[in-house]
C-alpha cells in the first residue's frame, strides 16, 4: 500500500513538472523558448488569416480552393492542439475557457468546424485576427495595456453621457427627418419617415451619400442648417471622451520602476487563468483572484 502511494505521489509530481514546463513556454514569454513558441503562433495566425482571405478571393479560389482548404484544415489542427495544451496547462480551466484570449483561441477554430455542416461559415475565421494581440507581450509592450486599460476607464465614466448625447440625437435625427418628408415629399424622392430620417443622419454625421437631395428652397435651407448643426454635434462626444481620458489621467497613481522589472512584472502569466497584464504592484490576479 505504501509502495503504490509513494507511485501515484511520484506520477503527480511528474505530471505537475511536466504541466508547470508547458506552462512557462506557452503562457510565458520570458523564455527563450517560450518567445520563440509565440513568435511561431504569431506567424501562424498571420499565414491562417491570409490563407482565408485568399479563399475568399474568386479568381484565386476557382483554381487554388482545393489547396487552400487542406492548409486551412492543417491550421485549425494545430490550434485545436494549442488551444487543449492551453487548456491542460492552467488549473482553472473554466476561468481560462471564459478570458478574452480563452474565447477568443476557442472562436479561432469553431468556424472550421461549422463548415462542415454550414458551408461559409470558415470565413469567420477571419476573427483569428484578434489573436494577433499577443504580439504585445513577445515584443515587450505589455506595459501599453496600462494605457489600453486607463482607455476602458475613461469610456466607461463618460458612458453615461455618451448614452444621453446619443438619446438626443435620435430624437433630433427623428424630428429633421419627419421635417423634411414633410417639406420635400414623396415626388422630391423623400418616400417615407424613415427614410427621409435616413437622410437626416447621413448629412448630420457629413457622411452625405447624395442619394437624397432636397430640391425646393425650405428644403435647401434646412438641409443648410443640418449641414451646420453636424459639425458642432461631431465636437460634443470628443470633447466628453476627451475630458474623461484626462480626469483618468489625473487619478492614477504614478509607480516608479525600472524598465527590466516592469517588463518582468507585466509578463507574469496567472497560474491559474493564464491572464497576463496586470498592474505593477499586483500581489493577486484581477480575473481570478489567485496569488501571482
Amino acid at each position: 500500500m505504501m509502495n503504490r502511494w509513494n507511485r501515484d505521489s511520484e506520477n503527480r509530481s511528474e505530471c505537475e513538472g511536466w504541466r508547470s514546463y508547458m506552462y512557462k513556454y506557452i503562457f510565458e514569454a520570458n523564455t527563450p523558448i517560450g518567445k520563440y513558441f509565440d513568435i511561431t503562433l504569431i506567424l501562424t495566425i498571420i499565414l491562417s488569416v491570409i490563407v482565408v482571405m485568399l479563399d475568399s478571393v474568386h479568381s484565386i479560389s476557382s483554381i487554388h480552393h482545393q489547396k487552400l482548404y487542406m492548409a486551412e484544415i492543417i491550421f485549425t489542427i494545430l490550434f485545436t492542439i494549442e488551444y487543449l495544451l492551453r487548456m491542460i496547462c492552467v488549473k482553472s480551466k473554466v476561468r481560462y475557457a471564459t478570458s478574452f484570449f480563452g474565447i477568443i483561441d476557442l472562436l479561432a477554430i469553431i468556424p472550421t468546424y461549422l463548415s462542415f455542416f454550414f458551408p461559409g461559415s470558415q470565413y469567420l475565421l477571419i476573427i483569428r485576427v484578434f489573436r494577433l494581440l499577443r504580439i504585445f507581450r513577445v515584443l515587450k509592450l505589455v506595459q501599453y495595456l496600462t494605457e489600453a486599460d486607463m482607455l476602458v476607464q475613461a469610456l466607461k465614466d463618460s458612458s453615461k453621457k455618451i448614452t444621453v448625447f446619443t438619446f438626443t440625437v435620435l430624437n433630433l435625427v427623428l424630428i429633421l427627418g419627419s421635417l423634411m418628408y414633410v417639406i420635400e415629399g414623396e415626388q422630391n424622392g423623400f418616400t417615407s419617415i424613415p427614410r427621409s430620417v435616413f437622410w437626416a443622419i447621413t448629412t448630420l454625421t457629413t457622411v452625405g451619400y447624395g442619394d437624397l437631395v432636397p430640391v425646393t428652397p425650405l428644403g435647401q435651407a434646412m438641409a443648410s442648417v443640418v449641414m451646420l448643426l453636424g459639425y458642432s454635434i461631431i465636437a460634443v462626444p470628443t470633447g466628453i471622451i476627451t475630458h474623461s481620458i484626462i480626469n483618468t489621467s489625473m487619478a492614477a497613481r504614478p509607480i516608479m520602476i525600472s524598465e527590466k522589472t516592469k517588463d518582468v512584472a507585466l509578463n507574469i502569466a496567472c497560474h491559474n487563468c493564464g491572464l497576463q497584464g496586470h498592474d505593477i504592484d499586483a500581489y493577486f490576479c484581477k480575473n481570478c483572484g489567485a496569488k501571482l
